[in-house]
Parts: structure tokens; C-alpha cells; sequence
């Protein structure tokens, strides 16, 4: 009989994940669930890994980024704007996608204040090759700085499919401090698929470490109203 798929997860990673017990990890994860329930939230919340590293020096180790894609998506609501060209705008605009062209974009003309309003709007941005090229130049670094630097989308790509991938995906970025957190779910999601998402990001995690395992500190997972749950 093949295994449930959580289990595969489990098993295709199993010496990374024999770090963190399936059954201490179901325990917190189904807390947070019950948890939020009770408290009756006016909105979905979402479930954030938050990390701890320790023997790291951002000042002289590399900082590392990366981006997994995971099984499930992450944020109940996610936002992604379409900067378009004329084709784009038109196919956003038929599947009630929010988008802006070249002249909303000039209408910013690198207002920072405006820049940031945008940033802050929407979780991610995908761009036509030819707006692409025109970011830096109509909104200055603002998106960048924000770590939302649009994604290409060619003519080529299903923009569903592209969005959807955009939901699904975790990105890590360190910066000057040995914290950080990363949506890996939300609290609407079934228990085996936040369980996936949460082990799939760990064991990504650990593979941008220099020293693996021996670079975490602590690691919790809490909902966004939540208390921490500690996992490691």
C-alpha cells in the first residue's frame, strides 16, 4: 500500500528530518489550528516558521537567499500585480488580475512614498520582459529594497500557473540579524499539507546553511495572533 503523501515528504527527507519529530511537529501545528479557532479571528491567519540561527557572523560569513517552492500555498490572501505590456494588461484585465502599464507606472516617477505604498500593497509583482527592463529607471530601487523586485513573465507562461507558483514559494534572505521568519502556511490548510510545507522549508533551510543542523539555534512555528510553538 504507497504511502500519503506527507509521508513520502517525510521519508524523501529522512535524515534531515529525524531532527524534528512528525509527532512533536503534528502536536504544535494542530495546536496552532485549534488555537485560532477558539479565538474566532475576523481573518485567516497565517502560520510562520521563525528561526534562530547561532554560530553565524552576517558581518563576515556570506549572507545567504534563497527560494523554495513548496507543495501548498502560504498566505490565505497573497496579492500579485501585473506590470504589463499591452498584451498583459489585457489578459490581467479579462481575468480580473490587478495591473498597471507603463503610464500608471510613469504616473510614480520614483516617488518614494508612492514606492513604498506599492511595495506594501501587494505581496509580489510580475512584469512583461519589456517593463521589466523600465523598473529601475520609472520606480527607482524602492521594490528591490522591499525584496519584491518584479518577476519576469513572458508571453509564453500560463499567469495563473506563474501566480500560483508565486504563492507557493518561500523565500530566504539573511540580513544583518541571526532572526527570521518565513510564511510556510495558514491556519485554513489541513495538517498533513502545513506539515509538508513546514518540513520542505526546514530541510531547504538547512541546506543554505554552512554548517547545517549546527547553524540553528531554535526553531517555532505561531500562527499571526498566535504564541510560539517550539519545534527545535
Amino acid at each position: 500500500q504507497p504511502l500519503p503523501f506527507f509521508k513520502v515528504c517525510f521519508k524523501q527527507h529522512e535524515s534531515m528530518a529525524s531532527k524534528i519529530s512528525p509527532q512533536a511537529l503534528r502536536v504544535a501545528v494542530e495546536a496552532i489550528v485549534a488555537e485560532s479557532k477558539k479565538a474566532d479571528r475576523k481573518f485567516v491567519e497565517t502560520i510562520e516558521l521563525q528561526i534562530g540561527l547561532k554560530n553565524y557572523d552576517p558581518q563576515k560569513d556570506k549572507r545567504f537567499s534563497g527560494s523554495v517552492k513548496l507543495h501548498n500555498p502560504t498566505k490565505a490572501r497573497y496579492n500579485v500585480c501585473i506590470l504589463g505590456d499591452q498584451q498583459h494588461c489585457d489578459e490581467a484585465k479579462k481575468k480580473g488580475l490587478e495591473h498597471m502599464s507603463v503610464d500608471d507606472l510613469k504616473k510614480i516617477n520614483k516617488n518614494k512614498k508612492l514606492v513604498k505604498k506599492l511595495a506594501k500593497k501587494y505581496n509580489a509583482f510580475l512584469a512583461s520582459e519589456s517593463v521589466l527592463r523600465m523598473v529601475p529607471r520609472l520606480l527607482g530601487p524602492g521594490l528591490n529594497k522591499a525584496g519584491k523586485f518584479p518577476l519576469l513573465l513572458n508571453h509564453t507562461d500560463d499567469m495563473d500557473a506563474k501566480i500560483h507558483e508565486l504563492k507557493c514559494t518561500v523565500k530566504f534572505q539573511l540580513k544583518k540579524v541571526l532572526c527570521l521568519g518565513v510564511a510556510v502556511g495558514n491556519v485554513a490548510q489541513p495538517s498533513d499539507d502545513l506539515m509538508v510545507n513546514i518540513q520542505l522549508t526546514i530541510n531547504f533551510l538547512v541546506s543554505l546553511l554552512k554548517k547545517g543542523w549546527q547553524n540553528i539555534r531554535a526553531l517555532n512555528i505561531k500562527s499571526s495572533m498566535g504564541v510560539p510553538h517550539k519545534i527545535y
